[in-house]
């Protein structure tokens, strides 16, 4: 007996194919970025209570490894550095925001914003006033108060990590880590070297701002999953 149009199912909508760009988070995004967050602040608490925290005499001995002086080459590059991550830190996710603006992304665009540039006046700046700790002594550089976290590591951290997830493909993803790091290293090395900062100073930088970006990333999830569809669509603009 023929089956009544009727009683035919409703086709299931499909969705469109998920381009590998914008990258979706990784999993457990939320936790590890509660943690690592968690971890940088419990650090800001540390010096707040107390004076010479545990990991002060480390700082010490890396700071008195330092022996150098301004006007050394290592310095000029340690320069570079100083101004990427202060006007250009700035500047260059605006830059990005751009372009991909012009390419109808405006997801992506928000996400490199919240990351690249408000994350560090809601989680690096408030970190700062809670640890309220004082530069090292004789800094070759012209800086604020408050060393911990680093601002300038925890800014390159987050361009990184918001280029990886708007701009790269998997395949040159992986690369781009790999500069990512070379390059926070660098940043890490430079804040050190200028005795604008201690070395516990950078890693809580890195450390907040992994975390800050992983939490965001988990909270943009949604609007970059709709754009890597409408990619593949050929919708952006619709």
């Amino acid at each position: 007996m023929p089956q009544s149009p009727a009683s035919t199912p409703s086709p299931t909508p499909v969705r469109p194919p998920r381009r590998p760009v914008p990258a979706a988070p990784p999993r457990h995004a939320l936790a590890w970025g509660a943690a690592l967050t968690l971890l940088s602040a419990l650090g800001g608490l540390l010096l707040r209570v107390d004076e010479r925290p545990f990991f002060q005499g480390l700082d010490d001995a890396w700071a008195s490894s330092l022996n150098g002086s301004p006007a050394d080459a290592a310095s000029g590059f340690a320069t570079v550095l100083d101004r990427l991550g202060g006007p250009l830190g700035t500047v260059l996710p605006l830059l990005l925001m751009g372009c991909l603006c012009m390419y109808g992304r405006w997801r992506s665009a928000l996400f490199v914003f919240t990351t690249a540039v408000l994350a560090n006046m809601i989680v690096a700046l408030p970190l700062k006033q809670l640890a309220d700790r004082p530069r090292p002594p004789h800094t070759w550089v012209l800086v604020n108060d408050g060393s911990y976290p680093s601002g300038q590591v925890f800014s390159a951290v987050a361009l990184v990590i918001a280029a990886a997830v708007v701009l790269f493909p998997p395949g040159g993803r992986r690369w781009w880590w790999l500069f990512g790091a070379v390059y926070t290293g660098a940043m890490m090395w430079s804040r050190t070297w200028q005795h604008a900062q201690w070395l516990s100073d950078t890693f809580a930088g890195a450390l907040a701002a992994v975390g800050a970006c992983l939490l965001l990333w988990r909270a943009f999830a949604p609007l970059l999953e709709t754009e890597a569809e409408r990619m593949a669509a050929d919708t952006l603009w619709m």
